[in-house]
């Protein structure tokens, strides 16, 4: 006899926590998972915290994604949060709502991505507490926290004239796997299909993994800030969108050098979902490694972002409004 898939609906809260904690390793806090909430030692007596939401549709596409793969992008997109304020990330909080039909499998699939991504890019942080709720569409909402060492934190509203403008990670890669997935892994209906390992080149093997299970290099953000970052954020909805937001909080423009961006400028400033850290720095100032100088700051309130010196504006970027089929066209 085939041996029955076991569901969320059928098992109840208790066994599927169970179930998740099981997963994600032993707790670090004062007080961790199966209370109402975690009580976190913060030496430096300052938390950050962060949240963000993948839904079901607009985030993600479960023929696309399997359960490991959106355990890690929900931490990493959350993390990158944390390290775009220069911190150290400590823990995350994670909310499911799950339909009653969802495989257990996939559910702990997720709880290991979870716990991998911690492990791997930021090293001493944990899942320290959640919840589970029911719902016809599965939607993963992680809160992130973290401690500053000492340090200030870095805001997007710091940027000088005369500032460097760095990059940490890599930009467009992202973009070009939602592509691939949107062009070449969805039925004549448009319906998403899973993506065949054979039908892709190397190269496109890891655009579409930077899309599904992104490394944003979270260590770097600490750095950035103890190196005297002036300003720093998140490259999540594209280098060209993130930057006028920082142009804007700070007041001046961001001037990207084209021959700094790669081979295809155009690309890199469009596309988003890579989690690069874009910071600023004063002019005497030793970049961290791991960053890269890609233009600098120019005292011209209102202009946003220019490229060699001219203006730049295309509309791309991430917009959750409007979605990815009308992002994909």
């Amino acid at each position: 006899m085939a041996n029955q898939v076991q569901t969320v609906g059928e098992l109840g809260e208790a066994r599927v926590l169970a179930a998740i904690l099981d997963r994600i390793g032993s707790s670090t806090a004062i007080v961790g998972p199966g209370d109402d909430a975690a009580v976190l030692d913060a030496a430096s007596g300052r938390i950050v915290a962060t949240v963000d939401t993948l839904v079901h549709g607009p985030d993600f596409r479960l023929a696309w994604s399997s359960g490991y793969d959106l355990g890690w992008k929900s931490a990493a997109v959350n993390l990158a949060d944390i390290a775009a304020m220069g911190a150290r990330p400590t823990a995350l909080l994670v909310a499911l709502t799950l339909p009653d039909e969802t495989p257990l499998s996939l559910v702990t699939a997720m709880a290991d991505g979870l716990r991998d991504a911690c492990a791997a890019l930021a090293p001493g942080c944990a899942v320290q507490g959640g919840d589970l709720a029911v719902s016809p569409t599965l939607t993963i909402a992680v809160t992130a926290l973290g401690v500053l060492d000492g340090v200030e934190p870095v805001r997007r509203s710091g940027a000088r004239p005369g500032d460097i403008v760095a990059l940490a990670g890599d930009v467009g890669r992202a973009a070009a796997g939602l592509t691939l997935l949107f062009g070449r892994f969805r039925d004549a209906a448009g319906t998403p299909i899973p993506v065949e390992a054979t039908a892709l080149s190397e190269v496109e093997a890891h655009a579409v993994a930077a899309q599904l299970r992104p490394a944003p290099p979270i260590v770097l953000g600490p750095a950035a800030a103890r190196a005297g970052a002036t300003a720093m954020m998140d490259v999540s909805d594209g280098l060209a969108l993130d930057a006028s937001r920082l142009a804007a909080a700070s007041g001046v423009a961001v001037d990207f050098d084209a021959s700094a961006l790669g081979a295809d400028p155009v690309a890199a400033l469009a596309g988003g979902e890579d989690h690069a850290l874009l910071a600023t720095f004063r002019p005497a100032t030793a970049l961290p490694v791991g960053f890269r100088r890609i233009g600098a700051v120019r005292a011209a309130a209102g202009a946003g972002v220019l490229v060699d010196g001219r203006p730049y504006d295309d509309g791309a970027g991430w917009d959750p409004y409007r979605g990815w089929d009308a992002a994909q066209g």
